[in-house]
């Protein structure tokens, strides 16, 4: 959906974010393997935003580094007077726009688009100012909003400025505002500072328009969009709550999840119909998988391409750049790594197979490793079509395995194996009679008389 009119966002990312204890931003913590600032950004591209800015301040240069690939421009903040305040540093930054201006926190990753065109269909109602709020279990310290039946807010709070009857209102004040720019601004600039902390709130620009008798309304959501992460215990709650949408959207759209609890999605995960995951199986971020396939318990995938009527694990890890041709096989305790296995191949347990190219109809047996790194460079393994690769077999590359070819197990294999050729590879046995009980009757007399002394 396009807005008749353009649209930039603020995004206030200033705070120390002290509660977290970390030396990383408050803001590039990951939800689902992405940064919490990144999916609110998810979330914005979809309204055809023209303009962003992140407001900065404690550790600007991690979110300069993170944000430098996009065409997202950051403000400082400093010091650092309050909400209010630090809109106001994106004003250069936003010079000469005309417009629609959201202002929402960096630290509020889980704001549907969906909730901030309703804030703007608010504005296109008529209202010069619109505010997000929700109704918490408990309303703790938020800020309150005093609003009619029809949304029509009579006074924003804080909670410390608020009086008792005040503090008994549930709808709070989730800290998105939008107004026009032409408001915005004059709004943002006669916010005062006359308050029990002494700083710029944010929710004056509100109040500064109620108080020039201009409209001002309320939406309201569900309080999980609008939760702010400040601390490790949130963080996680906000990743429970994330992880379990997925759960939905996932069996919504005809995936098979037997213990929907225990399995774990990132934030680009994606699956076809018909798929079946078993419990206890996690996906790092870039995997795709064809309907029909089956991953089974206590696998880890990333960077994977699943195909059509696949078996994964038990047990099994797939790293970046695995590919799994349509029905083939991986069992337990397999490893791919920047690894294509042909169509119907498999591996059916206990093997590595790194930088390799399998063919269609291949087996590769117990034990299996491709002995890819010489310690300084990677090389590739080639197995050609339907070849069979016997149990405990190390193939070092860079090698070919021709088509039909076998390699006899417990095979070194160095050199290139030619289609339909057998290569067995292996000490000569050696064969002493007797020598077996000799040792053990020496070693049993040597024992003993220790034991005696």
């Amino acid at each position: 959906m396009k807005t008749e009119r353009e649209f930039a966002a603020i995004i206030l990312a200033a705070g120390k974010g002290t509660r977290m204890k970390s030396t990383l931003h408050k803001v590039l913590h990951p939800i689902a393997g992405r940064p919490m600032l990144m999916h609110l950004l998810d979330s914005l591209a979809e309204l055809e935003i023209q303009r962003t800015v992140v407001v900065v301040g404690d550790k600007r240069e991690q979110l300069d580094a993170a944000l430098a690939k996009s065409d997202i421009t950051t403000a400082l903040q400093e010091p650092q007077l309050g909400t209010a305040h630090a809109a106001l540093q994106a004003r250069e930054e936003l010079a000469g726009f005309t417009g629609n201006i959201l202002v929402c926190f960096g630290d509020c990753p889980m704001v549907k688009a969906a909730t901030v065109r309703k804030l703007v269909a608010a504005l296109d109602d008529g209202a010069k100012v619109a505010v997000l709020g929700f109704r918490p279990n408990d309303p703790l310290q938020y800020g309150r909003i005093i609003a009619d039946r029809d949304g029509r807010v009579a006074k924003m709070v804080e909670y410390k400025d608020a009086t008792e009857d005040e503090r008994a209102c549930d709808l709070c004040n989730s800290g998105l505002i939008i107004a026009h720019s032409d408001d915005m601004w004059a709004l943002l600039d006669g916010v005062g500072n006359d308050n029990a902390q002494g700083e710029y709130y944010l929710p004056d620009v509100a109040t500064g328009a109620i108080a020039r008798g201009d409209r001002v309304a309320v939406v309201e959501t569900d309080a999980a969009e609008v939760a702010g992460i400040n601390s490790r215990a949130e963080l996680a709650a906000a990743e429970a709550q994330w992880q379990d949408d997925q759960r939905d959207y996932w069996m919504s759209e005809g995936v098979t999840l037997r213990a929907p609890e225990t399995v774990f999605f990132s934030y680009d995960t994606r699956l076809a119909a018909d798929v079946t995951i078993d419990p206890n199986v996690v996906f790092g971020p870039g995997v795709t998988i064809a309907s029909g396939a089956h991953i089974k318990s206590f696998c880890h995938l990333e960077g994977a391409t699943i195909g059509e009527d696949c078996s994964v694990g038990p047990y099994a890890r797939l790293r970046p750049g695995a590919i799994m041709g349509k029905n083939s096989f991986v069992g337990n305790f397999v490893e791919m790594k920047k690894a294509v296995l042909g169509e119907g191949a498999k591996a059916s347990h206990l093997s590595y197979l790194g930088d390799a190219e399998i063919g269609a109809n291949a087996n590769i047996g117990a034990g299996t490793i491709t002995c890819n790194y010489d310690g300084y460079f990677k090389y590739k393994t080639v197995i050609g079509e339907r070849a069979f690769i016997g149990s405990n077999s190390s193939l070092i590359a860079p090698v070919t395995i021709g088509a039909d070819a076998i390699v006899g197990a417990g095979s070194a294999v160095s050199r290139d194996v030619g289609a339909g050729d057998l290569r067995v590879v292996r000490g000569e046995q050696s064969v002493k009679p007797g020598w077996a009980d000799r040792f053990h009757d020496a070693m049993k007399k040597k024992k003993a008389a220790e034991k005696n002394d």
